[in-house]
């Protein structure tokens, strides 16, 4: 057999072997990251039942009401690039709400600079508000923090961080609104959100 021959049959069935993309096996969600990865930045597999949540939107209602990289990140549990992101090295007094029912979940008092590219908390505002799931995706065991009130993702903890309580609330910019306001303002924020919610109202249709 000539080599032209040879070479035209064997491109004929490597063609014949291809599907389109669509039709690809799904890559395995429990695949090993690089050694250099941080957990921080890599996406959840984690799905958050919504039974129980106070806020609930059909897909058209939350795509119309997020960005598409709100989305991709608050509601289809992806992240963000570090030091690439709206938050990370914000240091001014506020606070931060969730960006899928402005629930307030976070402090710039217990804000602070953990060197990985991303806002991190030593604690949440109010740990009612502040929903943890196991994730178990790309061959480790992470915790997954979502916003109790409408699921929406917004990163992962880790007992890293300062004080006390020894953890790292490692949050995506993307799921979160800041409002700058006092350490006070802030206070009053959430005394006034949560008296609400537990009246029945509180988070933002």
């Amino acid at each position: 057999m000539s080599f032209g021959l040879f070479f035209t049959l064997a491109i004929t069935v490597l063609m014949s072997d291809q599907r389109p993309y669509s039709e690809q096996p799904p890559a395995a969600e429990d695949c090993t990251p690089a050694e250099e990865t941080p957990a921080c930045a890599l996406p959840s597999h984690v799905r958050i039942a919504e039974d129980g949540l106070r806020v609930t939107r059909t897909e058209a209602e939350w795509r119309a009401r997020l960005t598409p990289e709100q989305y991709r990140v608050a509601r289809d549990h992806g992240t963000e690039p570090a030091f690439r992101n709206a938050y990370w090295n914000n240091k001014e007094p506020g606070l931060y709400r969730c960006v899928g029912c402005d629930a307030p979940l976070f402090g710039s008092d217990d804000k602070y600079d953990s060197g990985t590219g991303w806002p991190s908390f030593s604690q949440p505002l109010d740990d009612r508000l502040v929903g943890t799931q196991t994730d178990r995706s790309y061959g480790m065991v992470r915790t997954e923090v979502h916003c109790a009130v409408c699921g929406s993702h917004q990163g992962h903890v880790f007992p890293d961080g300062p004080g006390p309580g020894g953890l790292r609330y490692c949050i995506n910019s993307a799921s979160l609104r800041f409002e700058a306001m006092g350490s006070a303002a802030v206070s009053e924020a959430l005394a006034e959100w949560t008296a609400a919610l537990a009246d029945g109202g509180g988070a933002a249709e």
